[in-house]
């Protein structure tokens, strides 16, 4: 059996991408095709890969404003041809859900959310304040033509696999199409519980605009405790110059790294809505309690009341919210053995068996011949 893993570009490590290096895992003889690939971006299991790009991959400054080219992605995911595969399995959170199948070809969709720039976070990328006046015009224009493509190509997958409830919501009302729900993978073995605490607060996350680590920069601005940022992204600079000395952006770290850093933190803040969110996750993996955003994916993940609770949540997007949530976490106490058990039913072996499983009964007996 010939598969095509699709994903809509490798150009870091983040949720989605731990999503297809499970993929790839399961099926190492594949070939991976996306829009772009920013060599060793990935991590190993990627990289070895086989690995096919489309026109962008040639275009200039490909490597860090890739972003730029989204109304080119529709042609791009256009023009590469699946035409010898016998099965697709793409990892969607834009364009990689558009793959072609051709004849009796089966397409499945882990779907992280249908196109969020163009659709439910349009305004958190390009109204006035997240984009100047030309990103703006571009995308005005661009936007109903995305739209419009997005949905006449939704019907090339056969199934889809929600990452989450939230996103299944999403996309019976965008594409009209029901979802079977399967949680993404936590590689809980790169955790160890731990009961340290170093005093530092502790954000994971893509320097995008939705994540919201502005909101989290200007709280803790005020709330003078220190804060460690973990992640790239083009909201970086913006985010440095805002922040006062409290606040030390880290950059990108390997995974050792990052479980030191998980392990010995007070807690995560975590301030985005998210279409699932792994990060979270993670930090309870290591025993540590999360600041979240009571919206999106993070709702079927956490625990913010009871007897063991998981995190503490707060209910409007705003500066002085985060920081009463921080408070209160503060003058609460947390089991982070208990912490570490919640996450058990989110591991990788657990995805992996749903996932084989999903497949096994959704592709044709012939397919295994």
């Amino acid at each position: 059996m010939k598969v095509a893993l699709v994903h809509d570009w490798l150009t870091g490590m983040r949720g989605g991408e731990k999503i297809l290096e499970v993929f790839c895992e399961l099926f190492p003889e594949a070939t991976i095709f996306a829009t772009i690939h920013n060599k060793g971006m990935m991590s190993p299991t990627i990289e070895r890969m086989k690995i096919k790009t489309s026109f962008i991959q040639h275009l200039p400054l490909k490597a860090t404003k890739y972003r730029h080219y989204l109304p080119l992605m529709p042609a791009a995911m256009d023009a590469l041809d699946f035409s010898e595969y016998d099965f697709i399995l793409s990892t969607s959170a834009a364009v990689a859900k558009a793959a072609q199948p051709h004849g009796d070809t089966v397409h499945i969709c882990y779907c992280n959310t249908p196109m969020r720039y163009i659709w439910d976070q349009y305004d958190e990328y390009f109204g006035k304040e997240r984009a100047g006046f030309v990103t703006r015009t571009v995308m005005a224009l661009a936007a109903p033509y995305l739209r419009r493509w997005d949905i006449r190509t939704c019907d090339r997958v056969h199934y889809y696999i929600a990452n989450s409830q939230n996103v299944a919501e999403r996309i019976s009302r965008i594409y009209h199409r029901t979802s079977d729900i399967i949680y993404p993978p936590v590689n809980t073995n790169l955790f160890t519980v731990s009961e340290n605490d170093n005093g530092y607060y502790l954000i994971v996350s893509a320097l995008v605009p939705y994540k919201r680590v502005d909101l989290a920069v200007e709280a803790f601005n005020r709330f003078g405790e220190k804060l460690l940022v973990v992640g790239i992204g083009p909201e970086m600079e913006k985010l440095k110059k805002k922040a006062k000395s409290n606040i030390e952006f880290l950059g990108w770290q390997s995974d050792t790294n990052l479980a030191k850093l998980y392990a010995e933190c007070r807690a995560l803040i975590f301030p985005g809505v998210e279409d699932f969110g792994i990060v979270p996750l993670e930090a309870m993996a290591s025993g540590k309690p999360v600041v979240v955003y009571a919206k999106g994916g993070a709702l079927e993940t956490i625990v913010g009341d009871g007897n063991s609770p998981t995190g503490v949540f707060f209910y409007t997007q705003t500066v002085e919210a985060l920081i009463d949530a921080v408070r209160s976490l503060s003058r609460m106490k947390f089991d982070p053995y208990a912490i570490r058990r919640h996450t058990e039913k989110f591991d990788r072996r657990e995805f992996k068996r749903q996932i084989m499983e999903y497949i096994v009964k959704h592709l044709p007996v012939s397919k295994y011949k």
